[in-house]
């Protein structure tokens, strides 16, 4: 069974940080572009940051505006497992924030971030909080 889950969210003050971890199993994740997505209440769904799969244009990743220069994307493939360097937060970053998997190719790993992915994991929230 495919399944992905996520993990590290939680309360933090502005300006603080977080590292969340999306861990596959039943799949090994160096041949998907991963994908980090969030969705606060009362608002569209938000491609944060993906990152190409080890098979393609290896290390490739997109930011969101909102988030570059704060968050950092990272894979261990030997973990199997997808990393989201949160730095620097801010009360606008709370949301539940969703990790997804993408088997096909695309051109650029900006089109993951706006479409999504075939796999996703069930979230993590994130609150940003004094």
């Amino acid at each position: 069974q495919l399944q992905l889950v996520e993990s590290g969210g939680g309360l933090v003050q502005p300006g603080g940080s977080l590292r969340l971890s999306c861990a596959a199993s039943g799949f090994t994740l160096d041949y998907y572009a991963i994908g980090w997505f969030r969705q606060a209440p009362g608002k569209e769904r938000e491609g944060v940051s993906c990152i190409s799969s080890s098979a393609g244009s290896t290390g490739s990743t997109y930011y969101a505006d909102s988030v570059k220069g704060r968050f950092t994307i990272s894979r261990d493939n030997a973990k199997n497992t997808v990393y989201l360097e949160m730095n620097s937060l801010k009360p606008e970053d709370t949301a539940v924030y969703y990790c997804a998997a993408d088997s096909r190719p695309r051109p650029s790993v900006k089109i993951m971030c706006v479409i999504g992915g075939d796999y996703w994991g069930q979230g993590t929230q994130v609150t940003v909080s004094s």
